[in-house]
């Protein structure tokens, strides 16, 4: 990362990042972001003239710039600098550039723990969102590795991607039903009769 994470203000990270990455004006980043940002409104910006950004704004300005949003929003080459962002609450007094990003990314770390049961309860119930999710495409991959050998090599076959394809189905038949009682409306893709049939 370039020193656009030590600036003080939003517009000047902005414009640091946008510097880095080769664009040397305004209407670069416009063009990058496709339309949706006027010049005018990210000169303001940079100018420090606009304070704070929609969300949509500082998405979009994140992915021109192929950062994540909290490269602008924090001075994240001082990591234990303290928020410099205008009009916050007091709740993020003291808070520091590392320690808000792992808040802002969610991620269960020693960096930031909410001080709120339901942050705290937030925060676990989006690490296994994630796990799900995770443990959802590595079955679609195993079945494509398990589907490939069956085709491939004459019997028996090795039985590791199997196993491998198992114990993801027995991780996620259990997570799919303790998020869905959580309140989350996932499907729950793997079945007994799947995991039997796998099991032959």
């Amino acid at each position: 990362m370039t020193n656009s994470g030590s600036a003080k203000a939003i517009g000047s990270r902005i414009q640091a990042l946008r510097r880095a990455r080769g664009m040397r004006t305004s209407k670069d980043l416009a063009d990058a972001i496709g339309g949706t940002m006027t010049v005018s409104i990210i000169e303001n910006i940079e100018l420090g003239r606009k304070a704070n950004l929609d969300v949509s704004q500082l998405l979009n300005i994140a992915m021109a710039l192929q950062v994540p949003p909290s490269y602008i929003l924090a001075p994240m080459n001082d990591p234990s600098a303290e928020l410099d962002l205008p009009g916050l609450s007091s709740a993020f007094d003291g808070m520091t550039a590392i320690e808000f990003d792992a808040w802002l990314a969610s991620i269960d770390a020693a960096a930031y723990m909410s001080r709120t049961l339901p942050g705290r309860n937030s925060l676990v119930e989006l690490n296994a969102l994630r796990e799900w999710h995770t443990l959802n495409a590595e079955i679609r991959r195993l079945h494509v590795m398990l589907q490939l050998e069956e085709e491939a090599l004459p019997p028996p076959y090795d039985g590791r991607t199997r196993e491998r394809l198992q114990d993801a189905q027995r991780s996620i038949s259990r997570l799919g039903p303790l998020l869905n009682a959580g309140g989350w409306d996932l499907p729950v893709d793997v079945d007994d009769d799947e995991l039997e049939a796998n099991a032959s």
